[in-house]
C-alpha cells in the first residue's frame, strides 16, 4: 500500500470515528446508529440527501428503507452501479419522525460532510432533494423548477434531482428524475 492510501485510510477511520461519537447537537443522544455514508471512497460521483430515514437508522447505511430501494432502480436503469458511487446525508442522525433537519442541525453536521468531499474528491455531485440543493447548491434552489440544472461550484459539478421520498409520494415526477438521472451519466461520461 502507498504512502497516500494509509493516510486516507487513516483520514477516513478518525472522520468516522469522531462522527460517530459527535454530540454537536441533540440528535445525537437519541440514535440508534450513526449513519455516515457509504460507497466508493474513490467515487468520481457522489450523491447527498438530507437525513437518516428509520431504516437507515437503524443499519448505519444510508438510502436502504423505500426511497433507497427507488434509488437503487434509477441508478440501474442509467447504468451506474451503486457499488461505484458514494452515498451520504448532510446529517448523519435521524431527526424525530423524519421532520426536515434544522439549520442549526445542518450547521453541526456540515463539517462531516465537507470532510468527505475532501477526501473523496468527486467530480460530479447530485443532491437528492430540495434541503440538500438548498444547503449545497444555493439557499433559494427551487426543486420544482431547477432539478437537472448543473451548478459548477469549487471545482464540483453540481445538480439536484428529486429525493426518491417525493416520488414515492408523487410518481408522476419518475419521469423527470430519469431525464435527469440519464443527464447525471452523461455528465460523468462527458467528464472521463
Amino acid at each position: 500500500m502507498n504512502e497516500n492510501m494509509n493516510a486516507d485510510t487513516f483520514a477516513w477511520e478518525a472522520l468516522e470515528a469522531r462522527c460517530r461519537a459527535c454530540q454537536s447537537c441533540p440528535l445525537g443522544a437519541n440514535k440508534t446508529n450513526t449513519v455516515f455514508g457509504t460507497g466508493n471512497r474513490q467515487a468520481s460521483l457522489m450523491f447527498v440527501g438530507e437525513a437518516p430515514g428509520e431504516q437507515e437508522d437503524r443499519t448505519g447505511i444510508p438510502f436502504v428503507g423505500k426511497a433507497g430501494q427507488l434509488l437503487d432502480k434509477f441508478l440501474f436503469a442509467v447504468d451506474i452501479p451503486r457499488e461505484e458511487v458514494y452515498i451520504a446525508n448532510i446529517l448523519k442522525c435521524r431527526p424525530p419522525n423524519n421532520r426536515d433537519p434544522e439549520p442549526s442541525e445542518e450547521d453541526a453536521c456540515i463539517g462531516y460532510l465537507r470532510e468527505q468531499f475532501r477526501l473523496i474528491r468527486p467530480r460530479v455531485l447530485v443532491c437528492l432533494g430540495r434541503i440538500s440543493a438548498m444547503r449545497l447548491i444555493k439557499p433559494d434552489f427551487r426543486i420544482t423548477r431547477e432539478h437537472g440544472h448543473w451548478f459548477y461550484k469549487g471545482g464540483i459539478w453540481m445538480t439536484a434531482v428529486y429525493h426518491p421520498a417525493a416520488l414515492l409520494r408523487d410518481p408522476i415526477k419518475k419521469e423527470d428524475m430519469l431525464r435527469d438521472m440519464m443527464a447525471v451519466r452523461e455528465k460523468l461520461r462527458e467528464l472521463e
